[in-house]
């Protein structure tokens, strides 16, 4: 039976945050390094403000640790701490994943890649490509849900009550990228995203069928937003595929190996106590 290995030689990896303990990276993380036998840990580090991340990211620099996944509010202080980053992470300038190796630190950004994977996953027959689609939200994930779908040849329609920090992410991604009212951007959107914290308060009798509507939330797993979209026929896509779809290239930057074969979904709704839909 796989077991996990803790050794003196063992690879340190974590996701940082704050608040971090809702987080299931570490179930994602420790899981897979259980299965595989491999010598290593992730643990969830909580700095209490921007000086505490500033001394993770040196203990990093230091060789105690490997590499960390970064969510809120650090992914843009990440993204300035790095020595180097990604296209993908220089697209949303935040970075959700740090590699530190030989004292530098590398930046990198699967954010995006799991917006992609969760809708290869749940909505198969999508297709973004010159189509509009909504993203709900302006925050650091509709930042970088928004960037992917740009790269994928989406007309990304942004709506959000802050209408300044809406214009600012149209600025920075360009062209592809518009600010509009809810009304005008859902006429003919093949895909809307929910990005915000919370709930949104949208009104479905403006959604076309044939809508795909995915939420980034995975707790619960079935949102209000996501029961609706179901009860009126439309296909949904939840937040969990979207969380495994970026977990692979975190654990492969952190711990220098692809990921073993492991029912991930079914480990996270028996700990999330989410029945099947």
């Amino acid at each position: 039976m796989s077991r996990q290995i803790i050794t003196g030689a063992a690879l340190l990896g974590g996701i940082a945050g704050q608040p971090v303990a809702h987080s299931l990276s570490p179930i994602i993380h420790n899981a897979w390094l259980a299965a595989g036998g491999i010598d290593g840990a992730y643990l969830p580090f909580a700095p209490v403000d921007a000086a505490g991340f500033d001394a993770l990211v040196a203990a990093g620099r230091a060789g105690l640790i490997s590499g960390l996944n970064v969510t809120s509010p650090f992914k843009e202080q990440a993204f300035a701490l790095a020595d180097e980053v990604s296209p993908a992470s220089k697209l949303t300038s935040s970075s959700n994943i740090l590699k530190f190796v030989d004292g530098r630190v590398l930046g990198d950004s699967s954010d995006g890649i799991g917006l992609m994977l969760g809708l290869k996953e749940q909505a198969q027959d999508l297709d973004v490509g010159g189509k509009p689609v909504v993203i709900l939200g302006a925050g650091g994930a509709a930042r970088a849900g928004s960037g992917v779908l740009v790269e994928a040849g989406a007309e990304v329609r942004i709506v959000n009550r802050s209408r300044d920090r809406a214009e600012a992410l149209a600025a920075d991604l360009g062209p592809s990228v518009r600010v509009m009212q809810a009304a005008e951007a859902f006429d003919g959107a093949a895909l809307i995203v929910n990005a915000l914290s919370v709930q949104p308060d949208v009104d479905f009798d403006l959604i076309a069928p044939g809508t795909v509507i995915m939420d980034m939330t995975y707790k619960p797993l079935w949102t209000p937003f996501l029961i609706e979209a179901r009860a009126r026929g439309l296909t949904t896509v939840d937040g969990l595929a979207m969380l495994i779809g970026q977990a692979a290239p975190s654990f492969e930057a952190i711990f220098r190996r692809p990921p073993p074969p492991l029912d991930l979904r079914a480990l996270l709704m028996a700990h999330l106590g989410e029945a099947a839909a």
